[in-house]
Formats: structure tokens, sequence, C-alpha cells
């Protein structure tokens, strides 16, 4: 219970600015590494607050305006409260830059503080080469530390990824589509510290987005495979809804996979919510 305070202190918190203008909200999301993307995954897209949003120099947007974004994920299969808060922002409308903090909280254990610095290079800007059907792609990296892993693990450690994203919309309704490759050492994302070396995973992502500013998803991680440790595929359905050009608010059930299990390494079902937040 005094984790889950925490967790509300921190959305408490991002709530006050909800006083200021704000210009965008909506994926991308700055997800639970602080990276632009949904809950687990980047998407190509840049945390980007629009054309006329940010520092311009001689009328040359050099800086967006940020997003923040806090997390509170419940794994009650394995008493754990998971809380992150992140940040992201855009610079010449190329580069994103962010940080994300987590805590992990056992029950019976040692809490676990891992930091993630992100950088997100778009490569190729969506639509371009004046089509409809070219998709955004965008190549990235974070680079990772954790407290408390314990023996046989690194500490620290990078993911490299690329990733392409498009926004569908000559369906009834616009559905946003988004794949990608990760070059990882982490296990379970890092909490439990970084293998020697490193292994090529997939995931994915697809949002169906409604009136009202609602959006209904799914997210798919696949979970890497090591010589003496094996993650589960990670998977998670959610919804969320835009209540105005600045915040976002989701929820979603998640499966970390069978905790039980003997063959791979899973964190159980639970529960995920977050508020968003774009300047």
């Amino acid at each position: 219970m005094k984790k889950f305070n925490s967790a509300v202190r921190v959305i408490a918190i991002l709530a006050v600015v909800l006083v200021a203008k704000y210009v965008f909200a909506g994926p991308p999301l700055t997800n639970l590494e602080g990276v632009g993307g949904i809950a687990f995954n980047p998407l190509a897209y840049l945390a980007d607050s629009g054309e006329d949003a940010g520092l311009k120099i001689d009328g040359k947007k050099v800086a967006s305006k940020p997003r923040i974004g806090s997390w509170y994920v419940n794994l009650s299969d394995v008493k754990v409260d998971w809380t992150a808060i992140g940040i992201a922002d855009t610079f010449f409308d190329r580069l994103e830059v962010s940080y994300g903090y987590e805590t992990v909280n056992p029950e019976n254990s040692k809490s676990i503080h891992k930091h993630n610095i992100g950088a997100k290079l778009l490569v190729l800007k969506e639509n371009s080469f004046d089509t409809n059907y070219v998709p955004a792609v965008s190549v990235g990296a974070i680079f990772k530390q954790t407290s408390n892993v314990g023996a046989g693990s690194d500490d620290t450690g990078a993911d490299y990824y690329g990733v392409a994203t498009k926004l569908i919309t000559s369906l009834p309704r616009p559905v946003l589509i988004s794949g990608g490759l990760l070059s990882t050492k982490a296990k379970a994302t890092g909490v439990f510290g970084y293998d020697k070396d490193s292994k090529l995973t997939g995931f994915g992502n697809i949002d169906i987005i409604f009136p009202l500013g609602l959006i209904a998803g799914f997210e798919y991680k696949q979970g890497a495979d090591y010589s003496d440790w094996k993650d589960a595929n990670y998977w998670n359905t959610h919804v969320a809804w835009t209540a105005n050009n600045n915040l976002t608010i989701v929820l979603a059930l998640v499966n970390a996979g069978d905790y039980k299990s003997t063959s791979e390494v899973g964190l159980g079902n639970g529960f995920v919510s977050s508020i968003q937040y774009a300047f």
C-alpha cells in the first residue's frame, strides 16, 4: 500500500500541470522506459508536440515541448508493485531524447531501481515520397542501469531497435500498426539485470482509434532466450481515453508469462494504469 500511495502522489503531481495549455495528446505515449511508444514497445513516431509548439530559432523548430507519463503496474500473481515515470522530447523533428525511471517493489525483497536513457532517430517520415503508404521508420537505443540485480548478471546494458509505424486511414476507423526488432541483453526488460550476450526479439502493436478520443489496442513483446535464462513473452490489451489535447489516461490488462513455469521466467498477470501528458 505504501508503494501504491507513492504512485498516486506521482500522478497527482502530474495532474497539477493541467492548468497549462497543451497542443497534442495520444500516441506515442511515454512508455514504461520513458520512450515514445505504447507500454512495452517503442513506436517509430517521435514524442513531438506539433509544428507550432516548442522552441524556434529563425523560424525553424529546434525543440518540441516535452511529453511526460507515469505508470502503475500491479502484478498480483507475484505480489509486485511496479511504478515508472518518464519524459521525452524531440529536437529538429528528427531526434527524440528520453529518460525513464522505474522502481519495482516485490513484497518480501529489496526494491529494484532502474534508469533508462533513450535516443530515437526518425530515419523515414510517414508518407514520404508523396505517398500514402510509406510507414514512419526509426532506429533507437536505450541505455539501462539497474540496482540489486544479484550475482551472475551485469547491472548495465543497452537495447537497440528498429521500428516501423503506420496509421491506416482507409478503413472504417483509423488503425495504427507498428512492429520492429529489438537487440537486447535485458532480463525481464532489465529488472533482473543483463546477460553477456545479445538476443534478437520481435515486438508489435495494433490500435484502433474510435470517436470521442477512445483508443483500444493490443501489444506484444517477445521474450529473449539466453543460454541460462528465458523470458516469457509479454502481451497486453489496453484502452486509452484522450480527454483533451493534453491528457491521455490508459488502463490495461497485462500477461507477463506463467509465473509457475519452470522453463521460462514469467511475472504473471496484472493490471496497468497510466496518465500521460503532452505539453
